[in-house]
């Protein structure tokens, strides 16, 4: 089913600990904020899901990656990001505290400095173009998961579908998932990654 069409109707293990700085190719999760409410952020009272703001897609993380698996909560010697920087990072984001939970997590285990993490992160979001047509739903649709990577394969020319996975949780569209290099460059994502949702009918949500 074509995207015009459509419109008009288990995870790897992880290493905690790992020494900062090695580690593959990073992942690039990309979350569609209104479908992302739907399922957690609401229940939560999450003000990312206020229908005040505008958050079509946005970052979830910028995780280093393993060719199996993926390092976490790395020792560190780099200084933190302060919380002015990770304000900084709301309107890609959606929250500060997630700025903060992915310098903790991910952000550690890159080698970098949480300045530069950040930095590096705003780069990888912007350095994708996201489909526009998506914001463009006017209400709520089903559509199989194969779409929104078909989409992002044209605004994106330069990729292929090995870069590239797209997850969903709860019977809705969850990620966007892209695999760059370490200077942002799309690369093949590895087995753990590289696991399409394979629904259907995945719901869906128009921006609020």
């Amino acid at each position: 089913m074509g995207l015009a069409a459509c419109l008009s109707l288990a995870a790897p293990a992880t290493a905690d600990g790992e020494k900062a700085g090695v580690f593959d190719y990073y992942v690039l999760a990309l979350s569609w904020s209104s479908n992302w409410c739907e399922v957690e952020g609401d229940a939560k009272g999450s003000e990312q899901c206020d229908t005040r703001h505008d958050y079509g897609w946005v970052m979830h993380g910028l995780w280093p990656q393993f060719h199996r698996g993926w390092p976490s909560y790395c020792p560190t010697v780099e200084r933190a990001p302060s919380r002015r920087m990770t304000s900084e990072m709301v309107d890609i984001m959606g929250s500060s505290g997630l700025a903060w939970h992915q310098w903790k997590k991910h952000g550690t285990c890159t080698g970098l400095s949480g300045r530069a993490y950040l930095d590096l992160s705003r780069a990888a979001y912007d350095s994708v173009t996201r489909p526009e047509i998506f914001r463009k739903l006017d209400k709520s649709v089903k559509l199989p998961a194969s779409v929104i990577e078909e989409a992002f394969l044209k605004a994106n020319p330069d990729w292929s579908a090995d870069n590239l996975t797209i997850t969903c949780r709860d019977g809705y569209i969850s990620e966007a998932r892209i695999c760059l290099s370490k200077d942002l460059q799309p690369v093949p994502c590895g087995r753990d990654v590289i696991k399409d949702c394979a629904l259907k009918d995945a719901k869906f949500e128009p921006i609020r």
